[in-house]
């Protein structure tokens, strides 16, 4: 009895990260996940389908309980816990849904010509962001979610660059709005300038943020869209890794100029980890049934830590940081746009 009452002694010590210390801060994130898909399926009941994803849902209502009342001491652990350590495991997983088959069938133009758009995208959106004042880790969040796959690259880039809680959710509260904006405008932008589906199939591809937003944007025009559409934004989601990769380089060359070893950052253990299971899954060792359940965990956990982030928000910096977040937004959105259009004509990427 002595040694259990150490035991427990010693994991509610402040600070620690025990199972009792974590536990009601991963409730909260688990109370307010549950609440976001719960949302999410009345609007696919109520509007026909979810014009707000869960993951959206999830950090605009934990936002929304900060807003409220802000959690105490005891919370903090699990809600850190949940924010960085679930988010980290969630990128791990993310690698199962990749694999080497994916990426060679592509072919070496495609390839290229999304790899050209990503990082053009990323350095002007960065430029943009700098020169509206915006900070480096909220400028770099934006060029990311613009750039590659909206929230899912700003979640995956965030504990990379070290960005907080506050740039982390203006940034995808700014871009969720405008991925539900995209998705209604571009099936009237393909027929109003008469896009063979195929060609309009590469442009929302390239230029919608999140998979399900590239099936909702591309089914109203065609069959072959959606199926050109969902490749080419595969394609585009696995600039991810090349990108979170650099600027973990990049961030070992800033620690070393300041006298700092900075190690960790040169290859984060969750990047090891993503790059293992794309591996794993290139190389056929993970049985099919697993692929289904790893995408489904890797979700779920990516929703949680959006909670979690949602809980940490400042709803007062947000606001602060508003006109010039959705400014930079939409102008990065428009040269992303302005890009991908310029490199379908230029390479014939929507010929048949």
């Amino acid at each position: 009895m002595t040694s259990s009452r150490h035991v427990f002694s010693f994991l509610r010590q402040p600070g620690r990260r025990g199972a009792d210390s974590i536990l009601p801060g991963t409730l909260l994130c688990l109370a307010v996940t549950a609440a976001a898909i719960a949302l999410q399926a009345l609007e696919a009941r109520w509007l026909g389908r979810a014009w707000l994803e869960a993951l959206v849902l999830a950090i605009l209502l934990g936002t929304a309980v900060r807003t409220l009342w802000a959690p105490g001491p005891r919370w903090s652990a699990g809600i850190q816990f949940s924010a960085k350590t679930l988010l980290e495991i969630a990128v791990v997983l993310l690698g199962a849904t990749i694999s080497a088959r994916m990426i060679l069938q592509a072919g070496a133009g495609l390839l290229l010509g999304i790899a050209g758009v990503v990082f053009l995208a990323i350095g002007v959106s960065y430029t943009l962001g700098r020169l509206f004042g915006l900070s480096h880790h909220m400028s770099t969040l934006i060029a990311c979610g613009n750039s590659i796959c909206g929230n899912s690259a700003i979640a995956a880039v965030a504990p990379v660059i070290g960005a907080d809680s506050d740039d982390v959710g203006a940034s995808i509260a700014f871009t969720a709005v405008l991925g539900v904006v995209v998705v209604l405008v571009l099936p009237v932008l393909a027929d109003s300038a008469h896009m063979d589906p195929r060609m309009f199939g590469v442009f929302a591809g390239m230029t919608v943020y999140a998979v399900p937003q590239v099936l909702a944007a591309t089914a109203p025009v065609s069959q072959v869209a959606v199926q050109v559409g969902t490749f080419v934004k595969l394609v585009r989601v696995l600039m991810l890794g090349p990108v979170v990769l650099s600027l973990s380089l990049a961030g070992r060359r800033r620690d070393a100029a300041a006298g700092m070893p900075g190690l960790g950052k040169l290859l984060p253990w969750f990047i090891v980890g993503f790059l293992v299971l794309v591996g794993a899954r290139s190389a056929k060792l993970i049985p099919a049934m697993l692929l289904g359940p790893l995408s489904e965990a890797s979700t779920w956990l990516t929703i949680v830590s959006m909670a979690a982030l949602g809980l940490g928000v400042d709803v007062r910096a947000i606001a602060k940081a508003g006109p010039r977040v959705t400014a930079v937004v939409s102008l990065s959105l428009l040269v992303l746009g302005a890009v991908s259009w310029a490199l379908i004509h230029w390479m014939h990427l929507g010929a048949r």
